[in-house]
């Protein structure tokens, strides 16, 4: 089966081809860097970091692209709010989005432009769109783009003109001279943070940035365009229209698109009391169990956060890592060659639909049963089956911790109530117990640790505990 992608644009899925073979040139839109990553940019964080990893367990050369918004009207309000410049406000957040996403194993991307370092590009681009008749400098010494111009406008978001002018409007002091145009660049206010260009001091307008950063990283055509499930209106409508209109070429073949993020049931949002950052996440949960739980979803699905989601993923990942616990592994050992083709096969086939990461997941508890099989009857399998499940677990970023560890961990689920030496205590405590027969003091005990979230597994060669 070949890669199939679902694509925005044609809304269908359509087998993969890229410009150049092997090679994926892959651009996705980052944060706007104002305050602290939130569940929603995890979903985005994740989803792009497994189909780039997937994309390259297959032999392509990717490059990915990941932008950096660092100047925008957020951001200067929020560094108004502070008193501080808008650069000490980004670098912060900058900095803060690098440590959450390596808390949830997100590689970084090979670039990471940010908007303020290409200014000349952009304005470079506007040049052009001015000069193929795309854009118009406004009275206001604002420069617009000229939605009517470009007749495929629409196409990505399936709004008809209609539709647009509707939902447009234009202000008092507003130059626009149709509805639907948008800046391209807004020139300066007094004391505000600007450029010079052609068209005097100023800065530029969201939409330019990232088609200027990408076609600079990329060039005027490329793979793949992904982002939010927020962007495909405006934003990734006016990058279309942007670089198409600048270029001549068309900007991109396969637009991908990351489901939403609901808070039981409810969209997130600041306004309803149920919007989570990143580090709110963390401080109750292990990265590793939200990044499962990111993942156990189709990308393109809507999510729905709540604790009992985050205990299933728990319990899902625990499943896993106890599969992977007391096996001995050697980087030499392999599955015997028929049983993993067939797990491997059957793991593409689910990545190749679309990146299906819930059937892939299936395939990799399937693999736990062989494993598991293979653990109780001693067949010398065993390494090299735990190897390749933890060979297809990298793919989506998960189970490379020592399984004792993650087992043992606290896993951030609440205060932990109680340490580990009390634990092995108790376990000792309830071992005599049951040598002396006392069933009532050996049940307690059990009893007690699983109301401490500390699930007891007696086996031959003594008891081993997990937290769950």
């Amino acid at each position: 089966m070949s890669l199939q992608i679902f694509n925005t644009l044609t809304r269908k899925k359509e087998i993969f081809t890229p410009i150049e073979e092997n090679k994926v040139k892959m651009y996705v839109c980052g944060m706007t860097v104002y305050d602290y990553c939130h569940l929603g940019h995890a979903r985005v964080l994740v989803s792009f970091d497994v189909i780039v990893r997937y994309l390259r367990s297959q032999g392509y050369d990717v490059t990915y692209v990941r932008n950096i918004t660092d100047i925008d009207d957020k951001i200067l309000n929020r560094a108004n709010e502070n008193g501080e410049s808008f650069t000490a406000l980004t670098e912060r957040f900058i900095d803060a989005m690098h440590e959450d996403e390596a808390k949830l194993s997100v590689k970084k991307p090979d670039y990471e432009p940010k908007a303020t370092a290409h200014i000349s590009e952009i304005i470079t681009m506007i040049e052009q769109l001015i000069d193929n008749g795309f854009a118009y400098v406004a009275t206001n010494g604002d420069v617009y783009y000229a939605v009517e111009k470009f007749a495929a406008y629409g196409q990505l978001s399936k709004k008809n003109p209609e539709e647009l002018l509707a939902g447009a409007r234009i202000g008092v002091e507003d130059a626009k001279k149709d509805p639907r145009d948008f800046a391209l660049w807004k020139s300066a206010k007094s004391g505000e943070v600007s450029w010079n260009s052609p068209w005097g001091e100023g800065r530029p307008g969201w939409h330019i940035e990232c088609s200027a950063m990408s076609t600079c990283c990329l060039g005027d055509t490329f793979d793949i365009h992904g982002g939010g499930p927020d962007l495909p209106f405006p934003h990734h409508e006016n990058e279309i229209a942007q670089s198409e209109g600048a270029t001549g070429q068309k900007y991109v073949n396969y637009w991908m698109h990351a489901g939403a993020i609901r808070v039981n049931k409810e969209k997130m949002s600041k306004s309803l009391g149920n919007f989570f950052t990143i580090r709110d996440v963390l401080e109750s949960y292990p990265a590793e169990v939200v990044r499962y739980f990111l993942v156990s979803s189709h990308y393109r699905s809507q999510v729905d956060y709540s604790e009992e989601s985050l205990k299933e993923a728990q319990s899902a990942l625990s499943r896993l890592y106890t599969a992977l616990r007391d096996v001995q592994l050697s980087a030499g050992e392999v599955a015997e060659e028929g049983l993993a083709s067939e797990y491997r096969a059957r793991f593409k086939k689910a990545m190749d639909d679309d990146f299906n990461t819930p059937v892939a997941l299936a395939v990799m508890f399937d693999l736990v049963k062989e494993l598991n099989r293979a653990k109780s009857s001693g067949d010398t399998s065993v390494g090299g089956l735990a190897l390749l499940l933890r060979e297809l677990g990298e793919v989506l970023g998960i189970l490379q911790l020592d399984a004792e560890e993650f087992l043992k961990s606290s896993g951030g689920f609440g205060v932990e109530v109680i340490g580990e030496s009390e634990i092995e205590s108790l376990i000792v405590d309830r071992i005599n117990a049951r040598a002396n027969k006392d069933w009532a003091e050996s049940d307690r005990i059990r009893d007690y640790l699983k109301e401490q979230g500390v699930i007891l597994d007696d086996r031959k060669e003594g008891t081993v505990w997990r937290r769950g």
